[in-house]
């Protein structure tokens, strides 16, 4: 392990540009910052709670974006929102469908980045795979997003912009009068896209607790899961201030393996990640954690690594989800064949965890598991650099 501090939000976050003069955007703040930021524009104090759970309301239950429709708001006090702030969300410059209806919507972002958000329906749920940085830090070697270097870490605005993006698309935001409907096309979210999560823990953080919050989108914790490398100063906080469903992209049962497939491994080896994940679940009362496990032919799926696997993560609630390795131009790397993984599978499943095996979804569109990847190739930039180009400086 090195003594370098983790990346994060304080050094490689940068703010949106303030579109329209000095406007705030509403997306992202929590309860409090909107609240104060109501105060500032000119709210009474004594009004601010209950104003701030109006426009909360109509923001992320209603999927408003225009203050004139906030029609319980008088409308003097509606030209003072407008006046003082916009409801802003990512632009979507491209939606894909796949044959299967897994959706990709390529967005941009401040600064004209891009990051990619993908939909996935199943019967009775579907799952979106949101992003937490432009590119990534971790360069794994079997991900072709990893393949593209970081930029910066989204806002908490981009990350909740990117389940109000979706809503939009599947047009679930509920209609003032109508009846009552509790289905939910978007019943699931995972942070499994582009970035380390944990590498931008506050705004990560910060955006769960909004499409959690009940007067919201009103997502249960437990319908939340988010994915990380092994960023192990991060794990306890994870379940101490968000309390969602972890998942480690765990991939090799070697330090020597796992070095090469996810170099974090390097700061925070195998066993270094599994002590802190035996807390895991006694920190949150949680379910299982769920070890991710992308099937390389000949690197990490012989019967051995099966037995290594269930060896090193004994005593932990889990299960083990098998990836088919999801081929993309260049990549060094080809997919276990299908006899090798349901033979490792079955291993898995003799000893009494479940072991399925992932389905392959949108990989037509390159949405499947590691294909995410901005369109634009992005180098690696200073952050003056990144400021001038969001219009900062």
């Amino acid at each position: 392990m090195t003594s370098d501090a983790p990346i994060t939000q304080d050094v490689l976050t940068i703010p949106r540009k303030a579109p329209e003069g000095d406007r705030k955007n509403l997306v992202g703040l929590t309860r409090e910052q909107l609240r104060e930021a109501l105060i500032a524009a000119g709210t009474p104090e004594k009004q601010a709670r209950m104003r701030s759970g109006q426009v909360w309301q109509w923001i992320y239950h209603w999927g408003v974006r225009d203050f004139d429709a906030m029609t319980n708001l008088a409308k003097a006090y509606r030209a003072l929102l407008a006046e003082n702030f916009v409801i802003e969300i990512p632009e979507v410059i491209r939606r894909l469908v796949s044959e299967d209806g897994t959706r990709k919507y390529l967005v941009r972002i401040a600064g004209g980045h891009e990051v990619e958000v993908v939909y996935i329906p199943e019967e009775g749920r579907g799952t979106l795979c949101i992003s937490s940085q432009v590119g990534c830090t971790l360069t794994c070697s079997f991900c072709h997003t990893g393949t593209q270097k970081l930029v910066r870490n989204l806002t908490s605005a981009e990350v909740v912009g990117q389940i109000m993006v979706a809503r939009d698309d599947l047009e679930e935001w509920p209609v003032p009068g109508a009846p009552k409907d509790e289905t939910r096309l978007l019943s699931n979210i995972v942070l499994m896209g582009m970035g380390e999560p944990l590498y931008n823990f506050e705004n990560v953080r910060d955006a769960m607790k909004i499409a959690m919050d009940p007067e919201g989108i009103s997502l249960s914790r437990r319908r939340i899961t988010l994915s990380t490398s092994g960023v192990v100063p991060e794990i306890a906080r994870t379940a101490e201030e968000i309390g969602c469903l972890l998942a480690i992209s765990f991939h090799a049962t070697t330090d020597e393996v796992r070095d090469v497939l996810v170099p974090i491994n390097k700061r925070f080896n195998i066993e270094t990640l599994v002590a802190a994940l035996r807390d895991y679940p006694r920190l949150t009362n949680s379910e299982r954690i769920t070890f991710e496990y992308v099937m390389l032919d000949g690197v990490n799926d012989t019967d051995e690594d099966a037995r290594r696997l269930l060896k090193l993560i004994e005593g932990i609630p889990a299960k083990i989800n098998l990836i088919p390795f999801n081929e993309w131009p260049g990549s060094p790397y080809r997919r276990s064949s299908n006899n090798r993984i349901r033979a490792f599978a079955n291993i898995i499943y003799q000893a009494g965890y479940a072991s399925p095996i992932r389905k392959t979804r949108g990989d037509d569109i390159m949405a499947a598991c590691g294909q995410l990847k901005s369109d634009t190739e992005r180098q690696r930039k200073s952050k003056r650099q990144i400021e001038e180009e969001a219009g900062l400086r």
